[in-house]
């Protein structure tokens, strides 16, 4: 059925019109809408047709006219073209001017149908892959990356710094510290957002087959080479390649991707043709490089070719300001997936993740919560549905102020936690916004932003 698939019909002859409609509403099921001229489908071209049958001969505004104004409001959506004047250069003209198709009148419908559901099609398919291109933009924007912490926003400000230059950029970090997350960042923000975006996971993948997989195969190059295959390299042209762990590469690779950034060609694995890439390279690692480098286990002219423009992710434990933040993330997050509606989390619970030292980092945190919420049969989280590990853990407290906030076992909304920080923060510092932002372990911006929202004086600390 092609029920609420709309058709706009542009045609000043009322028996064309008539006919159209016939098939189009009565036999296919579309809806129709019909017009005598361009001006007047013009006015009516923002509530988005699914496709439009322009007639070329029309009063005022003539069809090539009118086509060219419809794709400058959306230049994919499909324009099937209908003109008595059945000749080549009609045709031609057509499909100069972005027509999907030309059908000479009298119309072959038989024809028609089928050129109208591709169309169709086609347009939703366009329409489905923008979509997700978008939601990808918005999911990688920094309005989307969860961090109030100095530290972090220190790293955020070295990320506006290359994302519109090629520079090579390395982010160092523990694992589960985000650098695949920095990395898309960085893409999706640039000026290739538009382009593919491809991870390649150095350390997952056998070394033997790595080769092939960065700069792909020729056929019978080796035993079960059956066929050509294109390696990341070819596929990330115009955009980006993400090498993580690209400390594991062996000193083979490293000169391959030496030669891949010094002259911007490569050859597949048994090939001889030179292959020239035009490709963005972020590398991240969790290893030393310069260690790797005096240890003879890492190129040192690949290493400053990489190393371009470093940058650091601190660990979790070190920027425990962003802690709260992603708890509350997560548990919004994994209500959503798990159908839950878990309320928040008892003081105790929140005690134990400030001052847990997090080795797995923020991948840990993502996945302790979501077991967390699986497990819990209450309306909040409480210490009994905690990992083991976490709960024997006992660790020094790691702040003087974090005491005020967790010294009750009841749930507090995320909103208000955050506020008594900030102004028991300000009473032990009696009002030094330098001294609060460093025991919050926050940026300045960060506490006079919050300051300003839960209307919090100052000098009421002073």
């Amino acid at each position: 059925m092609n029920v609420n698939k709309k058709v706009f019909i542009v045609d000043d002859e009322l028996a064309i019109t008539k006919l159209l409609t016939y098939w189009l509403r009565d036999k296919w099921q579309y809806e129709v809408e019909t017009f005598t001229n361009g001006e007047d489908v013009l006015k009516k071209i923002h509530f988005k047709p699914n496709l439009i049958l322009l007639d070329i001969m029309l009063p005022g505004l003539d069809g090539i006219e009118t086509l060219k104004r419809i794709k400058h409001f959306d230049e994919n959506l499909p324009v099937i073209m209908l003109s008595a004047q059945g000749s080549i250069e009609v045709a031609v003209d057509s499909l100069r001017y972005g027509g999907y198709d030309y059908f000479p009148k009298p119309i072959d419908y038989q024809r028609l149908e089928p050129a109208i559901k591709n169309a169709i099609k086609n347009y939703d398919l366009i329409r489905e892959l923008e979509n997700l291109k978008e939601n990808v933009k918005r999911e990688y924007s920094f309005d989307n990356i969860v961090s109030a912490d100095g530290k972090m926003q220190d790293v955020f400000k070295m990320v506006t710094k290359v994302l519109n230059n090629d520079i090579t950029v390395l982010i160092y970090g523990e694992s589960g510290t985000g650098k695949e997350l920095i990395a898309r960042a960085i893409h999706y923000n640039g000026k290739r957002k538009d382009k593919p975006f491809i991870v390649v996971n150095c350390a997952s993948i056998p070394r033997e087959l790595l080769e092939s997989e960065l700069f792909g195969h020729e056929k019978g190059s080796f035993t079960g080479a059956h066929q050509r295959k294109l390696g990341k390299f070819e596929l990330a042209n115009e955009g980006t390649i993400f090498l993580d762990e690209v400390g594991e590469l062996e000193m083979l690779l490293q000169a391959k991707l030496l030669r891949v950034i010094q002259e911007k060609e490569f050859e597949r694995v048994g090939g001889i043709e030179l292959i020239k890439t035009d490709v963005r390279i972020i590398s991240a690692t969790n290893r030393d490089l310069k260690a790797a480098v005096e240890q003879k286990e890492f190129r040192e002219d690949l290493f400053y070719r990489l190393n371009s423009f470093p940058i650091h992710i601190p660990p979790l434990r070190q920027r425990r300001g962003d802690i709260l933040s992603l708890a509350n993330y997560f548990l919004e997050t994994f209500n959503k997936k798990l159908g839950k509606n878990i309320k928040g989390y008892s003081k105790k619970v929140l005690k134990l993740f400030y001052d847990y030292n997090w080795p797995g980092n923020v991948r840990e945190m993502e996945n302790t919560i979501e077991r967390c919420l699986i497990l819990s049969e209450k309306d909040s989280i409480d210490i009994d549905d905690l990992p083991s590990h976490i709960k024997t853990s006992a660790s020094v407290s790691v702040s003087d102020i974090s005491g005020g906030l967790f010294d009750q076992n009841t749930i507090l909304p995320f909103e208000s936690i955050k506020e008594q920080a900030i102004r028991h923060a300000l009473k032990v510092t009696k009002g030094n916004i330098v001294e609060a932002a460093k025991k919050l372990q926050l940026g300045r911006a960060t506490i006079y932003r919050l300051m300003d929202r839960y209307k919090i004086e100052n000098r009421a600390y002073q």
